[in-house]
């Protein structure tokens, strides 16, 4: 309900507590700014989940002030938050060691230097999105793969720069990954996906049918059953 919440009201029942461990503000985009949230984050040091997910007016001082007040903190949402930059970022890392899971989606402005570096100081890391980011390369996909080996959800919906490599890299270094999102990710293909397939990872991609069945389905209107091993 937050679009309907007045800012006021928002203040008014939040400005005495003290015990907040969730806070969701991705429906408050149109009102919340830093003059309405920084007070509330700085009283509230046992948050441990955050999501400001597309909150435009935002900036990365809300950020900063999540890392410094929210030291317990274990998930949180910045997606389509393009204010997030790699400073604000690295202030993160620096005091929230203990996160699970981030979601970075269309955040642009970050780069593969950040990335490495919430990576390498961020090692529990289960759920991690660098969706819709063209600058993110196979850097960080590996020094993610190579730091957070537990992780099981990554998504790198549109990452253009991504290649088999740094896949390749993920599927040796994260046995329990359980789901992978590569779609519009045209320099990854099926020859790094296919270990990945047979472990039963969850990926959002369809394997490619080869090409008689194909050639088959499209004159028959239904792919048949084929030995294709004949």
């Amino acid at each position: 309900i937050g679009p309907s919440i007045p800012k006021e009201v928002f203040h008014a029942m939040l400005k005495d507590n003290k015990v907040l461990q969730n806070l969701s503000l991705q429906n408050c985009s149109d009102w919340v700014t830093d003059k309405e949230l920084l007070p509330v984050i700085g009283q509230n040091q046992h948050l441990q989940r955050v999501d400001m997910s597309g909150c435009a007016s935002l900036t990365r001082h809300s950020l900063v002030a999540v890392s410094l007040s929210c030291r317990h903190l274990q998930h949180l949402g910045l997606a389509h938050c393009e204010w997030v930059d790699c400073l604000s970022l690295r202030s993160l890392a620096d005091h929230c060691g203990g996160l699970r899971s981030i979601d970075l989606t269309a955040c642009r402005q970050l780069k593969d230097d950040a990335i490495c570096y919430l990576a390498k100081k961020c090692s529990e890391l289960k759920s991690l999105s660098l969706a819709v980011n063209a600058n993110i390369t196979d850097e960080s996909v590996e020094e993610v793969a190579k730091n957070c080996r537990g992780l099981e959800q990554l998504d790198l919906t549109g990452c253009l720069r991504v290649r088999n490599q740094s896949i390749r890299t993920v599927a040796e270094y994260c046995p329990k990954l359980q789901s992978l999102r590569v779609n519009h990710c045209h320099n990854v293909t099926e020859s790094s996906l296919d270990p990945l397939r047979k472990r039963n990872v969850l990926i959002d991609v369809e394997p490619p049918l080869p090409r008689a069945l194909v050639l088959l389905q499209d004159m028959l209107g239904f792919a048949p059953f084929i030995n294709l091993q004949i």
